[in-house]
């Protein structure tokens, strides 16, 4: 169990790091922590990369039960060479600075849309306003909520995402699942 654990952890850590450099959801981070508040975009960040990596390594664990392991072993063997080759070819005929321009002019496109309020209502209105506010705004903030929606839709289906389900499925999904976080708490954290 030991060396299992830390054979998922280290292959989870090393599959982040090599998979996750220059990703669009690093660049929408960076970008939001200049915007807003540092301490909810991170938090907003870290939540929905920690929701997702033990979401993914849930699905690895549970693809056994219902694909042969050795199916498994083979298609997360497949998996880590394409994404290997495929992370080679987009460093080699990509430009980041297109990369980073795309993510801001997204981001722009947002605030643009959301500035368009008036800042001139009366506490009735304010009020009123508040009780009329989507469920999940009035347990979080809607930068913690623009954090977390940016960071986790980004992830859905990208590399990392079935990179770490193809890991859980071949390692301890626990030592995945502690690479993974290990690697998302370094990643993030370093924009603030």
């Amino acid at each position: 169990m030991g060396l299992s654990l830390f054979q998922g952890f280290a292959k989870s850590l090393m599959m982040n790091l090599l998979s996750e450099i220059g990703d669009n959801t690093f660049f929408a981070a960076a970008i939001l922590a200049m915007r807003h508040p540092r301490g909810l975009v991170l938090s907003g960040c870290l939540a929905s990369l920690f929701m997702m990596t033990i979401l993914s390594s849930f699905l690895g664990w549970a693809a056994p039960n219902l694909i042969p392991r050795e199916w498994t072993h083979h298609i997360t063997t497949i998996l880590f060479f394409v994404f290997g080759i495929w992370s080679l070819w987009e460093g080699l005929t990509e430009d980041g600075d297109d990369e980073l321009a795309e993510v801001e002019e997204k981001l722009d496109a947002d605030s643009k849309v959301s500035s368009g309020k008036s800042n001139g209502d009366s506490k009735e209105t304010e009020d009123r306003k508040k009780e009329q506010r989507p469920f999940l705004t009035r347990f979080f903030s809607p930068i913690f909520l623009k954090a977390f929606s940016i960071s986790f839709f980004g992830e859905w289906g990208d590399r990392s995402q079935i990179a770490t389900i193809g890991l859980a499925a071949d390692e301890n999904p626990y030592g995945v699942v502690l690479g993974g976080i290990l690697y998302i708490w370094d990643k993030h954290s370093a924009p603030y």
